[in-house]
């Protein structure tokens, strides 16, 4: 396969992360201690999600105005691929508070929030293999990738904020007052200093698994055609 710079770059990106992310010296903060490096790995997951989202939502918005199948099927793998990731957080998560809360699980309304916003989207995914018809479900499934997103910003990024959360910028007073906030003061220079590239590559590595997906997509769709 031809690498693009992008894809190079994503591989330095993710290198440079896991080497970092293990090696640097981090600051102790609450209850945290060495567990924080896993913020290296669960939050720009996160943001890799968002963006492929986001870009699926794009997708979807520009279906219902060309109706362009090539559109359709970016909108859906690109969703697809932003559920695995939502389920890496999940999983990165619950490992995390194993160690900080002391249980993999403990009903923290953001928790509860990406649970629901997984399960919306995997929701999606049943929709679209729920239906034979091309036309019909690409129309239907980018209504509702719309309404999906719409729904997943508030649950992901603002309700989880407006009560009492144990994960950092949640209201205080559960279970002591939640963990101090990673940012500002608390995250310092040689943490962001990997913190955004790992970012970057995250969401590069998210498009790079989406592209290949798409392609084969394209291929099952000409073959389908020829048919």
């Amino acid at each position: 396969m031809k690498l693009k710079w992008w894809k190079i770059l994503c591989i330095l990106l993710l290198f440079f992360t896991f080497i970092g992310g293990f090696l640097v010296k981090v600051p102790y903060i609450g209850n945290l201690h060495e567990s924080i490096r896993n913020f290296f790995f669960h939050v720009p997951m996160w943001f890799g999600q968002i963006a492929l989202l986001t870009l699926s939502l794009i997708y979807s918005i520009a279906f219902l105005r060309t109706q362009n199948i090539k559109h359709d099927i970016y909108a859906s793998e690109f969703a697809k691929t932003g559920i695995v990731f939502g389920i890496l957080g999940l999983i990165t998560g619950s490992i995390w508070a194993t160690y900080t809360w002391g249980e993999p699980w403990s009903n923290d309304p953001k928790q509860i929030a990406a649970a629901i916003a997984i399960l919306i989207y995997l929701a999606y995914v049943v929709l679209r293999s729920s239906m034979n018809d091309i036309d019909k479900k690409a129309r239907i499934s980018a209504v509702y990738n719309i309404f999906a997103y719409f729904i997943y910003i508030p649950l992901i990024m603002i309700l989880p904020r407006l009560v009492q959360s144990l994960h950092p910028g949640g209201m205080e007073g559960a279970k002591g007052g939640g963990n101090p906030a990673l940012g500002g003061d608390s995250l310092d220079a040689a943490m962001r200093m990997i913190f955004w590239p790992a970012v970057l590559g995250w969401i590069l590595l998210g498009v790079w698994i989406s592209n290949l997906k798409i392609r084969l997509n394209k291929i099952s769709y000409k073959n389908l055609m020829n048919e």
